[in-house]
């Protein structure tokens, strides 16, 4: 591979937690940029420069070292001083910044030139306190009041932002030999250093919001001891499923998707008990997402489960209790997203949360089955069965808006969103002629998610001794089963509709939609494989995975955000809908090409969305300009696809592995080690020999890892 592609302007980012810095690749913030130190949707710090005598210094490498720390090397221009010019190149400028709760900045500058040099230092910050959602609208209106205080006793530059009850703030310490000074909005230094001589400054950085304080760490990042980011990464790495493989790409993907999902957790305390729940994604989306949450949590339930027990806590206890059209709320419904804002605060956006997803609702059933397939775990699941519940009567009364059977949206809010699936950008859902759909639309996926939510659901009732009630659930995702297969089916064009109008009318789109209703199990099996052959057509699939919207139609852009691109997640689902109804070339197929789309991203790190440009010999992946890198349901879809190639199927409440694996020629081996089902742990080796895959069981009970049944093992979600 010649070359790797960055993803969006060069910059770098650095996170951990609800904190977020974004800079310029020479560590600084300018002026009216979209950039800044981000915290909790507001940018607390919205420009940075450092200077010499006034000069700017010159960039020589920049980068992120971890994803929360960054180290910058700078050096001069000629600077003026009253000893004369100071020759360029003269002066090294290291800067290292560290988020752990607060920011822990590390300055160093040495003296590299052939006499003393002196010159004044300068650090110049501004904060601006702008809410999120108007740093991505490039609109930003001051509704509060900004007091800069600089207590020269403390060596303390302190910040405030008040508008009525809301209040956010950043105090930044000035920890130094020498005594800094402020004038003109900038901290100062007098440096007087002998050749080969260094001066050394930290800037400590705590964050406010209200009154709850987000403390630096005192360590500079170099001190012996990890700092606690550092071991925390360690901690989950050992703690994760682990893969070995021969294929170096496959491999760098797999890992560099534990890092970022890693990188994406987010504790989250509700009354006093904290969970770990993953963010969707840098930059704009650090923020609690209901969809989101339990895509990733699915898909990383082979490496873990504790995404999945902290998304099933925290949603449930923000599950909507009363209509509120403002927030599209209704009782029983599981969030979209969450933000903390100014805006939020005062509710000029919806989202305190914003309930505007008609999926994440009939997800989280999905998720409690795949829990309890993972983790066999009765008291953890009936710890969420009132939630349940809940989930269950919003899918009658609410999801079904007309009362036919079917799940329709269409927002009640001035503020919501037009599109409350996944592609939810407002034209994401069309006509085959480019009109965009009618309200209130039925979408495809919809149904199938409630069919897994009923059947799953359904399941948990039988294991838990309510036969009644699994009965119930059973009959009604049978009838739903018919009905879809009945209204959505296109005989003429071999596939299912992307939704039914308002109208009840079809909307033959050939869209990746219907690869979640092979995920799902909703798609009758003879129909099976003229889904999986539409879905790797030519005009769907491109060699780098699934477009979104076939290349034939008349709205596709190859570079729009549902129109034609590729989504990893997308293609993960499909790949395991296409496992579940047998189709193993084709899902080894869309496995390899996003693989082989992720070796060609810096640090095989898999970005939310890249352009649906088609494979050739002599071309590459194309990115999406303002793409989120890391995203974790992209980083997830890795796990997926590992689990379509493998055929993996939990049954933790029966203490048995159900595996049906078929590497495909480009993976002729593959081990994975410390795979978690119930209380047990497994070692698996998978091996390519004349076209079969051998499975071996290195580590756990070989008799409790089995072939499923008559050759395939349903693959739930």
């Amino acid at each position: 591979m010649p070359f790797e592609i960055t993803v969006g302007p060069p910059q770098i980012v650095i996170h951990n937690g609800e904190t977020v810095w974004i800079s310029d690749p020479d560590g600084q913030l300018e002026l009216n940029d979209s950039k800044g130190l981000l915290f909790r949707d507001t940018r607390v710090i919205s420009t940075w420069a450092i200077y010499a005598n006034g000069e700017s210094w010159m960039l020589l490498n920049g980068a992120a070292i971890q994803h929360y720390a960054a180290r910058i090397f700078l050096t001069n221009p000629v600077i003026p001083s009253v000893d004369g010019d100071i020759p360029e190149h003269t002066i090294g400028l290291e800067l290292t910044r560290r988020i752990d709760r607060g920011i822990h900045e590390d300055i160093q500058v040495t003296n590299h030139a052939r006499m003393r040099v002196r010159f004044n230092l300068e650090i110049s910050m501004r904060s601006d306190f702008a809410d999120m959602f108007e740093i991505r609208g490039s609109r930003f209106v001051r509704r509060g009041r900004i007091t800069t205080d600089w207590r020269h006793d403390e060596q303390c530059l302190c910040t405030e932002y008040v508008n009525g009850d809301f209040r956010r703030a950043v105090s930044v310490v000035v920890r130094a030999a020498e005594t800094a000074r402020y004038a003109n909005g900038r901290v100062n230094f007098e440096l007087d250093l002998d050749r080969g001589e260094s001066w050394h400054a930290c800037l400590l950085y705590t964050l406010e919001d209200q009154r709850e304080l987000f403390e630096a760490p005192e360590a500079c990042i170099g001190d012996a001891e990890d700092p606690r980011p550092a071991q925390e990464l360690a901690a989950w790495r050992n703690a994760t499923s682990r893969m070995e493989s021969s294929n170096e790409e496959f491999y760098r993907l797999y890992h560099q998707a534990i890092d970022d999902i890693a990188a994406l957790r987010v504790p989250v305390n509700r009354n006093g008990e904290v969970n770990v729940l993953p963010a969707a994604g840098l930059p704009w989306y650090v923020a609690l997402f209901g969809r989101d949450s339990l895509i990733v949590s699915l898909q990383t339930a082979p490496i873990t489960t504790e995404l999945a027990s902290g998304a099933l806590e925290i949603l449930g206890l923000l599950q909507a209790k009363e209509r509120d059209d403002y927030r599209d709320a209704e009782p029983g419904k599981i969030l979209h997203e969450l933000r903390r804002g100014e805006l939020a605060h005062f509710h000029l956006i919806p989202h305190t949360p914003y309930y505007g997803s008609a999926d994440s609702t009939p997800l989280y059933l999905v998720l409690l089955h795949a829990l309890w397939l993972w983790t066999g775990n009765r008291e953890l699941v009936e710890r969420h069965l009132p939630v349940a519940e809940g989930c269950l009567n919003w899918i009658d009364e609410y999801g079904d808006r007309d009362g036919d059977g079917f799940q329709e949206y269409q927002t009640r809010s001035s503020k919501g969103l037009e599109n409350q699936g996944w592609k939810d950008s407002w034209d994401g859902i069309l006509n085959p002629d480019g009109s965009l759909v009618k309200y209130p639309r039925a979408l495809c996926e919809l149904q199938g998610y409630v069919y897994a939510a009923w059947t799953g659901m359904a399941a948990i009732f039988d294991a838990f001794g309510d036969a009644d009630r699994a009965a119930v659930l059973r009959a009604k995702a049978a009838v739903l089963f018919e009905r879809f297969n009945a209204a959505f089916w296109n005989e003429e064009d071999g596939f299912y509709a992307l939704a039914l109008d308002g109208d009840k009318k079809q909307a033959m789109s050939p869209a990746s939609n219907m690869g979640h209703c092979l995920w799902t199990g909703i798609v009758r099996p003879d129909r099976a494989a003229r889904v999986v052959e539409r879905l790797m057509a030519p005009d769907m699939f491109t060699g780098w995975g699934i477009r979104t919207l076939s290349s034939e139609h008349i709205a596709f852009n190859p570079h729009s955000y549902h129109n034609g691109s590729v989504w990893p997640h997308d293609n993960g689902l499909i790949a395991m809908g296409m496992k579940r109804y047998g189709f193993d070339e084709a899902a080894g197929r869309v496995a390899r090409g996003v693989s082989g789309a992720g070796s060609f991203f810096a640090l095989h790190q898999l970005p939310e969305l890249y352009s649906g440009t088609a494979r050739e010999a002599t071309n590459f992946p194309v990115q999406y300009l303002g793409v989120c890198v890391p995203q974790a349901w992209a980083a997830g879809s890795v796990f997926a696809l590992t689990r379509a190639i493998l055929g993996l199927q939990p049954d933790a409440p029966n203490r048995t592995l159900y595996v049906d694996p078929q590497l495909p020629p480009w993976l002729p081996d593959l081990t994975l080690r410390a795979l978690s089902v119930g209380d047990q742990t497994f070692d698996l080796r998978f091996r390519r020999v004349d076209n079969e895959t051998i499975v071996e069981v290195l580590g756990g009970d070989p008799g409790a890892v089995k072939r499923p049944a008559g050759g395939r093992g349903g693959l739930t979600p």
